[in-house]
């Protein structure tokens, strides 16, 4: 019988190209609710995800379940140790996307620091005089602190090295570098202009941000979250915003996604949205397909995967 791979959302051609040149059927669905993925994928014996939960629930209802790929990095939504107890493998594409979301890291930086979103939309309110009242500012001279110093921290700084800025993070893991000072962790929100959050969600991280972060960074500093939400406590950043403990913020993530359009953020002047766009390229998502579906054939002819989050017997 044909090894089932179900795809809840579907990916460019070249992912599902490796799969079916392996002899592999490839399901594509229809959504990310939870009981249709149940059903559609009931004879998977692989499955790539997105950023939508999948517990042990989830993999019983696929018992021919052998990989689990996740289309990015973090696997927070992922319950690896239901996974590794059923003999799942669990994988990402660490490779994939790191340059993307460092571009777009940079991107927002640049974005808030000029109020470029505030400008364009005074001009469609026919507001041409809104910048008189809200200038920008440079970035040259300022000091931009990393949290997490990995793949997209790195390739943060190295984007960030041509704008004369100081880079300093923060990453117990990590050393200094020729043009980065790795930093203690306090140091990051107290003297950053710029805090750059790319940590990995996990228990040590969730929540480590709060009230007593945004009271030690600078009135005028800006927070930028490119990683995950729960990684901030949401309701003490709003207080931060709102009562101008801090300039700003550019978030690309949030605890609830999709983001209601009810949340308090949402009615902020003072912070940039966007909705998980980071590594949302063509380029990226081709080779985040690629990666995913390369390590789904290694399982699947049983070899071990390249980028496995776990590891098993």
């Amino acid at each position: 019988m044909t090894k089932q791979v179900y795809l809840p959302d579907d990916i460019p051609a070249v992912g599902k190209n490796i799969l079916t040149d392996a002899g592999l059927e490839v399901i594509v669905g229809s959504g990310r609710e939870r009981q249709t993925m149940k059903n559609e994928g009931a004879q998977a014996s692989a499955v790539l995800i997105g950023t939508q939960p999948f517990d042990g629930d989830m993999m019983d209802s696929m018992p021919n379940l052998k990989v689990i790929a996740r289309n990015g990095v973090g696997y927070d939504a992922v319950d690896v140790d239901a996974a590794t107890k059923r003999g799942i493998y669990v994988v990402n594409t660490p490779k994939a996307l790191s340059g993307s979301v460092a571009e777009t890291a940079v991107s927002e930086l640049l974005a808030i620091s000029k109020n470029l979103y505030q400008n364009a939309t005074a001009i469609h309110e026919d507001n041409w005089h809104y910048r008189k009242a809200h200038p920008g500012r440079d970035i040259a001279g300022k000091t931009v602190g990393i949290l997490g110093f990995g793949r997209i921290g790195q390739q943060v700084a190295k984007k960030l090295s041509g704008f004369d800025v100081k880079i300093i993070a923060y990453d117990p893991f990590a050393k200094s570098t020729d043009n980065v000072d790795i930093v203690g962790r306090e140091t990051i929100f107290k003297t950053a202009d710029y805090v750059m959050v790319h940590l990995p969600a996990i228990p040590e991280t969730i929540h480590s941000i709060g009230a007593k972060e945004f009271k030690m960074m600078k009135h005028d500093a800006y927070l930028i979250n490119m990683a995950r939400g729960a990684i901030i406590v949401e309701s003490e950043l709003v207080s931060a915003l709102k009562n101008e403990d801090i300039g700003g913020a550019a978030l690309d993530v949030f605890e609830e996604e999709p983001l209601p359009v009810t949340n308090p953020l949402v009615g902020l002047d003072n912070v940039l949205l966007t909705p998980h766009i980071a590594s949302n390229t063509v380029e990226t998502k081709a080779r985040m397909a690629i990666d995913a579906t390369r390590d789904i054939v290694r399982v699947l002819q049983g070899e071990k995967p390249e980028a496995a989050v776990n590891q098993l017997n």
